[in-house]
């Protein structure tokens, strides 16, 4: 597992406060691996998810530090969205 993922994992499930996710949801970072949101919170890992979120190491980073609304990257196309919409909102919701 890769640094960057490893730090992202951390900071996802303290964003989240220890809560799950109702649904599964995918973070891919490129060229670093990907990361599971699911109802036991944020680990590493690349199953099928409702939801498939990929951007690049600077992007990711700006959304977890609230830097970069993940609204905004989506609509810049910073960050792609395959799968349930609906569920890559609620999880907007989680990174907010």
């Amino acid at each position: 597992m890769s640094d960057v993922v490893q730090e992202a994992v951390a900071a996802l499930n303290a964003k989240m406060g220890g809560q799950g996710f109702d649904g599964i949801a995918k973070f891919v970072i490129e060229g670093e691996g990907a990361i599971m949101i699911d109802s036991d919170g944020a680990h590493a890992g690349d199953d099928g998810a409702d939801v498939t979120l990929t951007a690049d190491t600077d992007t990711f980073r700006s959304i977890l530090e609230g830097d970069l609304n993940p609204t905004a990257a989506f609509m810049t196309g910073k960050l792609a969205v395959d799968g349930d919409m609906g569920m890559a909102m609620k999880l907007s919701g989680v990174l907010g």
